[in-house]
């Protein structure tokens, strides 16, 4: 039975509007990782450090353009931010699929694409995580969070099956061009949000002032930067396992992308279970529940690496769906509890920095370490790494100890002007 918040919250339009392009984006999304990772290992002369490579151009501008994402997304609509990252991933994922299919792939051109989609995510995540308190009242964030979680797990559930399919049928280059559609019809579909200015910062302020501004903020939590400090190490790791030490072992001993891609879908199915979970319970201390959810982040890497059967490596990615999307849906809620408006999507642009800016060193490392070590001890010593920063980030007082805010109903002046502008529509 639906709580009071959720009911209210699915009367509000605005919010439907983004949930459908957000779920759209997510869907075009899924089409990529088994696309991608198989149609570059299938190129002519292409191996595990090529993959590294590609992968690394899409990260290195997340990381590198992150923080003036966060600043552009608290000084401008931040449904205009959304949008243009959202269409930067429809011409970078796209390009990839034609130039697949053509056959014309030359690598420096297949990075160039892969670095226009990873721009885009450095414009996507601050905007998204700060436009929620512009259309949805305190008391609707977790249930708002949750559902734009399910959404998203939804979709990387279909489309994982609807992208492995067309991987093994049709080939990556397919998969990859549909992925780019899906995410030009998301970006149209926000035409629908209305531009409500929201809580935005002040626009004469000067933008590095504003990044000091987000710093102080940051910094000033330790539960903050302790867990963005342990995602860090964290999805390091994760990107060299999942991007490139699991597609080499699936494709050497597990038989190729339609093994591969029932493991990713074990994940989007215990992703649906984990948000499940976040739209009944709201732990008194979120960030310790969160936090101690991601132990299971170390499992898959070392049953993988131990040759598990197959089933327990897709039951193992089940588990982490689960605790990954509490984890998220406790994190967003939390810092838009926590955190300033107006200054939270550059709080999220240095959460989002933190954890990803070691991501490229992942992939860069995983080639050579499949060199050094074989695969099977790379992954093992993936998922120790993850269990042990997951521990150290659990010594943390605040990780432990920070206490959810009592939610106080408050009417909705910006909610208000969002339906008002969406009727006008």
């Amino acid at each position: 039975m639906p709580t009071s918040e959720t009911r209210e919250l699915l009367r509000n339009r605005p919010f439907l509007v983004l949930l459908a392009a957000r779920t759209l984006s997510m869907l075009g999304m899924a089409f990529a990782p088994v696309a991608l990772a198989f149609g570059i290992l299938d190129l002519p002369g292409a191996d595990a450090g090529t993959l590294s490579l590609v992968l690394a151009a899409q990260l290195v501008p997340t990381v590198l353009f992150m923080l003036i994402g966060g600043v552009v997304a608290d000084r401008y609509p931040r449904r205009g931010v959304l949008q243009t990252g959202i269409w930067l991933e429809a011409v970078g994922f796209g390009g990839i699929g034609a130039m697949l299919l053509t056959g014309f792939a030359p690598l420096w051109l297949i990075c160039t694409s892969a670095a226009v989609a990873g721009l885009a995510g450095a414009m996507v995540y601050p905007a998204l995580t700060g436009i929620i308190p512009d259309l949805v009242p305190a008391e609707q964030r977790q249930p708002a969070n949750s559902w734009l979680a399910m959404g998203a797990a939804a979709a990387r559930l279909g489309g994982l099956v609807a992208g492995g399919a067309t991987v093994v049928w049709l080939g990556g280059g397919w998969a990859m061009i549909a992925s780019g559609a899906i995410f030009a019809v998301a970006g149209v579909l926000l035409l629908g949000v209305p531009k409500v200015e929201g809580h935005l910062a002040d626009s004469d302020t000067h933008p590095l002032r504003q990044l000091v501004e987000g710093w102080g903020e940051f910094t000033s939590r330790q539960w903050l930067w302790v867990v963005v400090a342990q995602w860090s190490i964290l999805v390091m790791v994760l990107q060299a396992a999942q991007g490139v030490l699991g597609p080499v072992y699936a494709k050497a001993q597990l038989g190729g992308p339609a093994a591969w891609t029932a493991i990713l879908a074990g994940e989007a199915v215990g992703a649906i279970a984990g948000v499940t979970l976040s739209l009944l319970w709201k732990p008194s201390r979120p960030i310790f529940v969160g936090t101690l959810a991601t132990l299971s982040a170390g499992l898959p890497p070392v049953l993988m690496g131990l040759d598990a059967p197959l089933w327990a490596l897709i039951g193992s990615m089940a588990l982490l769906g689960v605790c990954f999307e509490l984890f998220g849906v406790l994190w967003l809620t939390t810092m838009q509890a926590e955190v300033p408006p107006e200054s939270l999507s550059r709080v999220a642009s240095y959460d989002a920095l933190g954890s990803l800016m070691l991501g490229p060193l992942g992939l860069v490392l995983a080639g050579p370490a499949i060199l050094a070590f074989g695969v099977n001890a790379a992954l093992i010593g993936t998922g120790v790494i993850m269990i042990a920063v997951t521990l150290a980030a659990l010594c943390a007082p605040e990780v432990r100890s920070l206490r959810a805010r009592p939610v106080v109903r408050e009417p909705s002046v910006l909610l208000t002007a969002a339906e008002e502008a969406t009727e006008a529509l």
